[in-house]
């Protein structure tokens, strides 16, 4: 199995155990690496609902901020129900598929950009992990509707909303994508 098609059946199969009549208005990919090092990349995936909405409605009055940052989310939005990335078997697949894309450094070399580059394909990989949960069925079958997946990393929060974008549905989007738009301090 690629590294890809294991960070997706990890993905599918946490959405596939999320609780269907608990509210959730959204999937959430909170992604991570050990020690902000992008040869250990992860995904957290996770969820968030109505009532954590609601409850974070009371913390903010903006009401995009309540239901669509990362800075809002439940422990099961932030930290996720489970990782996805990380265990020995997507571990040794990420640095086998790394190396042979000439991406791979030891820590006594200087990466040049092949850190980035490691980082943008593992948002790639997370993208491609979301859309499978859209085209497959997934997030219908466990949610009974369709649901967005917000993507974000906390130390590249701008990627949030591209990364959102092209991993759902522009339906599915419209009103976190306002958020974009948004004047920020």
């Amino acid at each position: 199995m690629t590294f890809a098609e294991q960070v997706q059946h990890v993905a599918d199969e946490v959405v596939g155990g999320f609780p269907a009549d608990r509210g959730i208005y959204a999937v959430t990919f909170r992604i991570d690496s050990v020690d902000q090092d992008p040869r250990y990349p992860y995904v957290a995936v996770g969820y968030t609902t109505e009532a954590d909405a609601a409850e974070a409605a009371g913390q903010t009055s903006d009401a995009w901020e309540a239901r669509w940052s990362y800075a809002f989310f439940p422990p099961t939005g932030l930290e996720g129900v489970r990782v996805a990335g990380r265990d020995d078997g997507a571990g040794l697949a990420h640095r086998r598929e790394a190396e042979a894309r000439g991406l791979w450094f030891e820590d006594d070399e200087e990466p040049d950009e092949r850190d980035e580059r490691l980082a943008e394909w593992f948002a790639e990989v997370c993208v491609g992990a979301a859309r499978h949960l859209h085209e497959s069925g997934r997030i219908v079958a466990a949610l009974g509707r369709p649901t967005p997946v917000v993507l974000y990393d906390m130390f590249d929060p701008d990627a949030m909303f591209e990364l959102t974008a092209a991993a759902n549905p522009a339906d599915l989007v419209g009103e976190f994508m306002a958020g974009e738009a948004a004047p920020t301090d």
